[in-house]
């Protein structure tokens, strides 16, 4: 019994110097002893003051708020759940091989006929000084000569064509240089670049076509 009383009386200390010492006895002390200072120092009535220390300090003590008995004790630590072993992954099956095919044979090429050559103008040496000598001559562009010596030289040598080369157009030519330089002295002659036109004419007319 008289230890019951004795731990009785030590846990009542324990709480009354636990209180003593707390935050909401101290802020509720202050609390008073500045009212009350406050109110001495406005010269406040005499019974005045200690009214006022002592309401601060009670309403101080009042609105305090209670500690969290909870607050400071260790929090139950989640368990780790056990994780499930995953299944081992299915091995995809290897697709069929397929039959292996014969390479197909390419078709077999065609020959190609190569295009026809153009035809090849046989070579006239007479044709071609004669051609020379009278692109170096001054006829007139209207005798056309340019166009016969290409007709001849299209058709090439033959019974019709080598006499108007060795000479029928030279003697036109000729002539026409000749009526030329006498021009001046025959003022009634015959005109000369007519007469070349009309001769380039019939002797074009002679050459066959190609």
């Amino acid at each position: 019994m008289a230890t019951s009383n004795g731990g009785g009386g030590g846990d009542g200390w324990s709480r009354a110097w636990a209180y003593l010492v707390s935050t909401r006895h101290l802020v509720a002390g202050g609390a008073s002893v500045g009212v009350g200072a406050a109110t001495f120092v406005l010269q406040a009535p005499t019974a005045l003051p200690p009214l006022l220390a002592v309401g601060a300090y009670i309403a101080t003590v009042t609105l305090w708020p209670e500690p969290d008995p909870a607050r400071g004790l260790p929090q139950p630590q989640p368990q780790p759940q056990p994780v499930p072993a995953a299944d081992p992954p299915e091995r995809p099956e290897a697709p069929a091989t397929p039959p292996a095919t014969p390479p197909a044979t390419p078709p077999a090429a065609t020959p190609t006929t190569p295009p026809a050559a153009p035809p090849v103008p046989r070579l006239w040496p007479q044709l071609e000084e004669l051609a020379a000598f009278v692109g170096s001559a001054p006829l007139p562009p209207s005798a056309n000569v340019p166009g016969l010596l290409v007709r001849l030289r299209t058709a090439g040598p033959g019974p019709t064509t080598e006499p108007i080369v060795r000479r029928r157009l030279p003697l036109a030519v000729d002539g026409y240089l000749r009526a030329l330089t006498w021009q001046p002295w025959v003022p009634d002659g015959a005109d000369p670049v007519a007469e070349l036109a009309r001769a380039v004419d019939e002797m074009a007319a002679l050459v066959p076509a190609s």
